[in-house]
C-alpha cells in the first residue's frame, strides 16, 4: 500500500503547516495570519466570496498574487460601489492585465454586489447571513484526507445564495469561503496554526441573524 501524502510540511522556521501552502512566502503568510481566522466584516466577506469565485479553475496562489490589484480595480470590494458599475467599466476591467480577465466572473461580481446589498437590507449584514450556516458540530481534521471539499452546510449556503440571484457560488466555492472566513477550522490538527485559530473561534462573537418580519 502506498504511503499517504503528508498532511503538514515543516518550514525553515521549524513550524509545521498544512501541506497546501508549500513554501511560497505569500502563501505561508496567508496560511499563518489569515486563513481560518473568523471574519465578521461585510466588505472583507464580500471580497473573499468574489475572489473564491475568480479562483475557480485556477490556483489560489494565482489569486493571492493579484489580490492587491483586484482591490484597486474593484474599489476595495465596497459592494455599494461595485453595484454601480456600468458596462463600460466591465470593458475597462477586461483590458486590465493585473486581474483575472474573465467576463463572466467580472459580471458576476457586479451582480453579486447588488445581491449583497439586498441581503444587508433584509438581514442586517452579510456576516449575519453567512454565519447562520456555521456547522453545529465542529470537526477536527487529523489528516488531509479528512478535509472535505463540500459539506451539507456549504450546499445549503450555495442553494440559499443562488435562490437570491448570486452566481459563481457553488457548494465547493462556498465551502472554500467557510474555511477562509473561519466558519470552520480546517487546519490539520498537527499544524501550528490549529490551536490559535481554535482559540480565535472560541473568542469570536457570532453576529445575530435577523429574519424578516
Amino acid at each position: 500500500m502506498p504511503k499517504p501524502p503528508p498532511s503538514t510540511l515543516c518550514g525553515d522556521d521549524g513550524k509545521r503547516r498544512c501541506w497546501w501552502c508549500g513554501s511560497d512566502p505569500l502563501y505561508v503568510q496567508y496560511h499563518d495570519t489569515e486563513w481560518g481566522i473568523p471574519v465578521d466584516d461585510d466588505q472583507r466577506l464580500f471580497e473573499k466570496m468574489c475572489l473564491e469565485g475568480f479562483q475557480s479553475g485556477l490556483s489560489w496562489l494565482t489569486v493571492l498574487k493579484k489580490r492587491e490589484s483586484f482591490r484597486r480595480c474593484f474599489d476595495q470590494f465596497d459592494f455599494y460601489a461595485v453595484a454601480r458599475y456600468r458596462p463600460a467599466k466591465v470593458e475597462t476591467l477586461l483590458q486590465d492585465a493585473r486581474i483575472i480577465r474573465h467576463r463572466g466572473k467580472i459580471e458576476s461580481t457586479i451582480n453579486n454586489a447588488k445581491r449583497a446589498i439586498e441581503i444587508v437590507d433584509q438581514h442586517g449584514s452579510l456576516a449575519a447571513f453567512f454565519w447562520q450556516f456555521e456547522p453545529s458540530r465542529p470537526r477536527v481534521a487529523r489528516n488531509r484526507s479528512q478535509i472535505p471539499a463540500i459539506t451539507d452546510e456549504s450546499t445549503a449556503l450555495s442553494k440559499s445564495l443562488k435562490k437570491r440571484g448570486w452566481s459563481f457560488v457553488g457548494p465547493t466555492t462556498c465551502y472554500a469561503l467557510m474555511q477562509a472566513m473561519g466558519m470552520v477550522n480546517d487546519h490539520v490538527r498537527t499544524c501550528h496554526a490549529w490551536e490559535p485559530i481554535e482559540q480565535a473561534r472560541r473568542a469570536f462573537e457570532r453576529p445575530e441573524f435577523d429574519r424578516p418580519a
